[in-house]
């Protein structure tokens, strides 16, 4: 996107805050599009495609990944950007690295790492997802990580607790003085609860742990349903289902769009640096549809994500991720050589925490099948 067609609240690259390690321009794409290429080109991103959404990988081909779902965050998110002229390069690279430092088994993983580090700092994806593209990623010579710009970090780190972002310098200090990122950073962030919760919606019907009427108890899913089986009275269910889900994000996306142009107009931001200023977010749906979101989520905490086949699937990820952090904690050589020796190395100069870090850097960058693998050979 030409940087004459963005709106002036808009981030733009000529004038981002820059890259930690200067670097030569590039000629023929912009700075936010070279970072979204890094992430795309990233071991970290690749890794993806085999970390869980919900269902874990041996419960089938078709369900969601942590790599689908990136994918699916970014295309709604770019689209919603085109239209309220933000920059879609940033917007598509935010989306593309958000869940980069994401355990494998999804919550579950992540839930069971925290507890395991929590007399260590504890365990923070989006602040591993930085710590992947700052440090963890080895592909330049010149530097560690992917050398991103400022903006795409501050997209990056969603959540942060006072403790680390007093650690984080000028990254960190929004969340300090409860301002906000970029509105690209924002649009993001509800991009990815659109594209996380409603295609829950088509993987819990899709295992059987759901059913249509269930569903029906939730204002958008029935509103949605409803409109195509009147369209379409005979339609085979998968189809139906297809057409319900598409429905219902356009319904949410739609809204989005407006009611955040609603708060960008009353607002009137001048510049990126007005938009941060602000105590408050102006992406975001209105009020009711906000209300038909939040519906459909609590109905997917209690009817899938707590249903008992999730729950066990759940209790198996924690009790591995436990296991792996306890061997490798007790026992770092049991890594590869590499991170066993980076592990003496930080033991050396942060102590048992410096050890415990690198411990979870090594679970974190794990796949599901790989974690799997690796608690049959050490349990063999």
């Amino acid at each position: 996107m030409n940087s004459r067609s963005l709106a002036p609240y808009a981030a733009r690259p000529e004038t981002s805050r820059g890259r930690v390690h200067q670097e030569t321009s590039p000629r023929y794409r912009t700075e936010f599009d070279r970072d979204r290429d890094r992430i795309i080109h990233s071991t970290a991103f690749r890794r993806l495609m085999y970390k869980t959404q919900v269902f874990v990988y041996d419960e089938g081909d078709l369900y969601r990944t942590r790599l689908t779902h990136s994918i699916e965050v970014a295309q709604i998110a770019r689209s919603a950007a085109r239209t309220l002229k933000l920059n879609e390069p940033l917007t598509e690279a935010i989306a593309l690295a958000h869940d980069l430092g994401h355990t494998p088994f999804g919550h579950a993983g992540q839930d069971a790492l925290n507890a395991a580090m929590g007399p260590y700092g504890g365990f923070e994806h989006n602040l591993q997802s930085l710590r992947v593209v700052d440090l963890l990623e080895e592909r330049y010579a010149e530097f560690l990580g992917l050398n991103l710009t400022y903006e795409t970090r501050e997209g990056i780190l969603k959540h942060c607790s006072p403790k680390n972002a007093r650690e984080l310098g000028e990254l960190g200090k929004r969340f300090l003085e409860r301002t906000q990122p970029s509105l690209e950073a924002q649009l993001v962030d509800v991009a990815d609860a659109i594209a996380y919760n409603n295609h829950d919606v088509d993987d819990g019907l899709r295992s059987g742990l759901l059913t249509v009427e269930e569903l029906k108890e939730t204002t958008l899913f029935r509103e949605r349903c409803e409109e195509v089986e009147q369209l379409y009275p005979d339609l085979p269910l998968r189809r139906l289902i297809h057409e319900t889900v598409r429905r219902m994000v356009n319904t949410l996306v739609t809204d989005l769009m407006h009611e955040s142009q609603k708060c960008i107009d009353a607002a009137a931001p001048e510049n990126i640096d007005a938009v941060r200023a602000l105590k408050k977010p102006l992406i975001g749906f209105s009020e009711p549809v906000a209300e038909k979101s939040a519906e459909l989520q609590r109905f997917l905490h209690k009817r899938l994500y707590e249903h008992p086949r999730v729950r066990q699937m759940t209790e198996n990820a924690r009790e591995m991720v436990q296991g792996l952090f306890k061997t490798y904690f007790e026992d770092p050589s049991r890594m590869t050589a590499e991170y066993a020796e980076r592990a003496k190395q930080e033991e050396r100069e942060k102590g048992e925490p410096g050890r415990a870090r690198i411990v979870a850097d090594y679970i974190a960058g794990m796949t599901d099948r790989y974690a799997t693998k690796e608690c049959q050979r050490i349990s063999a």
